[in-house]
């Protein structure tokens, strides 16, 4: 194990210090700053390598937490990269962007601040990648079989290298310009800046996989094609269908979905020509919906310097401390500070939007909200509290409904469940023989982590089907579900 007595001479949690908010507010690095290597290994030292460690049970990818924190903790970082590629892809993504359910499910966590997981991840994936020890891992020899996998996010990514790995040819198809998916443009570069991404696909390229970007498929390429083509197809589409909001003033110019103001920030903030930006600069800005891609909104908006941002949420403000209901090891709701909110802002809860009220020219200028509140298991207004507050810019950050139907998902004609995405069995094949689902197209919205964890159980769905069995990891099967995320 690590230190033996870590969890008792080091009782506080320490994190690495975000940077100064009127320094990162002027530009989209990254917004933490480096922490000292001994503080990150005293806080690995702090894992007590429990019997049962609960950690597991929060990560859908079975990492094997309590191994890399003794390496972490010893400064053996091969063993500990070795142990944190072992059921992990891409820890240079999770370590940044997952909320950390492990964290919330590690027994120090019962009485003491819970280990640092996410951070001695990022910092051992950081660390391999300063000493050389990321190299490509190409098969030893090709099975003659072949794979295509449609969308590039971590889904599809995880999928793809294990399958290229296995000895397959796989293709890579992305609709944008570049691959990455939700990780290259709708991730902002303060979050995770994009030479991260792109020093990972360098290895898959390395590796033999192919990446075939600017294919819309469905569209460039058919469905019927890439059955005719490929043996096999893994879909990882994503669940692209934004959550819409009808009320009087909806068509007013200046209301937009997140993802159309995403990914046109983070073009710009990589030096790209945008015409017709959506901005927020001068404005004042609101943002429905209190999730990460709402948060995603606000940081974007404070750097292209909004006058305001109003965040609005229309679920009660959680409390600071894990509620009965939600006992350890189940990932809690609670009332957390992301680093955009961190950076000005209001938040505001409890309220529904009733109206969008324009001005002369048909733009936006004022949004109206009422309160509400729990009656009889219903969100219903509160009379009298209603209320009005300026808005330029709308955005839309409530979540997201499913895959896209048209296209590919209705050319191969695979069976959707009754949530709108596409059905699949244990192994990930959908009710086409040889079309497989991974990630949030066949799961609904999630985290980052589990469209991981689904890329590489869907590659060994794919595997097994293409050769009779397999050796690839199969960390879920799709009924699997997290504690409560």
């Amino acid at each position: 194990m690590a230190d033996p007595q870590g969890f008792l001479t080091t009782r506080e949690r320490e994190l690495p210090a975000r940077r100064p908010v009127p320094v990162r507010i002027r530009d989209w690095k990254e917004v933490y700053e480096e922490q000292q290597l001994g503080q990150l290994q005293r806080q690995a030292g702090r894992c007590m390598d429990c019997g049962i460690p609960f950690c597991h049970s929060g990560c859908p990818l079975g990492n094997l937490i309590p191994e890399w924190n003794n390496f972490a903790w010893r400064g053996d970082w091969s063993d500990a990269i070795e142990r944190l590629h072992a059921t992990n892809n891409f820890p240079e993504f999770t370590g940044r962007l997952c909320p950390a359910p492990c964290e919330t499910a590690c027994v120090l966590g019962i009485n003491q601040p819970a280990v640092t997981i996410k951070q001695v991840e990022v910092t051992t994936i950081e660390r391999a990648f300063d000493e050389g020890l990321v190299t490509p891992l190409p098969p030893e020899r090709l099975s003659g079989k072949t794979v295509a996998v449609v969308g590039s996010g971590p889904a599809g990514l995880a999928a793809a290298q294990q399958l290229t790995r296995a000895g397959h040819t796989v293709a890579v198809f992305e609709r944008a310009d570049k691959p990455g998916g939700l990780l290259r443009y709708g991730i902002p570069e303060f979050k995770m800046e994009k030479s991260v991404l792109d020093r990972r696909l360098e290895q898959m390229t390395a590796e033999g996989t192919r990446f075939r970007s600017g294919v819309d498929v469905g569209s460039d390429i058919t469905g019927r094609q890439l059955r005719d083509r490929y043996d096999a197809v893994v879909l990882a589409l994503g669940a692209t269908v934004p959550r819409d909001l009808d009320v009087p003033g909806r068509r007013l110019g200046g209301i937009h979905q997140a993802m159309d103001y995403l990914p046109q920030g983070n073009r710009a903030a990589l030096g790209e020509q945008v015409q017709d930006q959506i901005l927020a600069t001068g404005k004042h800005v609101v943002v429905i919906g209190g999730g990460d891609t709402g948060a995603d909104c606000i940081g974007t908006a404070h750097r292209q310097g909004a006058a305001s941002v109003t965040s609005l949420e229309i679920m009660p403000q959680p409390g600071e401390e894990r509620p009965g209901s939600q006992p350890w090891p189940t990932y809690p709701m609670l009332y957390r500070v992301a680093s955009a909110h961190e950076e000005g802002g209001e938040r505001i809860y409890a309220v529904s939007t009733t109206e969008f009220v324009g001005d002369d020219d048909g733009n936006v200028a004022a949004l109206r909200l009422t309160e509400v509140e729990m009656v009889d298991g219903r969100l219903s207004p509160k009379e009298g509290t209603e209320r009005e507050i300026p808005a330029q810019l709308v955005l839309f950050a409530m979540g997201f409904l499913g895959p896209q139907r048209s296209g590919v998902v209705d050319q191969l004609g695979v069976a959707l469940d009754a949530r709108g995405n596409v059905e699949r069995d244990k192994t990930f094949m959908s009710s086409v023989p040889g079309v497989f689902v991974a990630g949030d197209a066949g799961r609904g919205q999630s985290l980052i982590v589990w469209a991981i964890a689904e890329g590489r159980a869907a590659a060994a769905g794919v595997d097994a089907w293409l050769t009779g069995s397999s050796s690839l990891p199969r960390p879920i099967a799709p009924t699997d579900r997290p504690l409560t995320v």
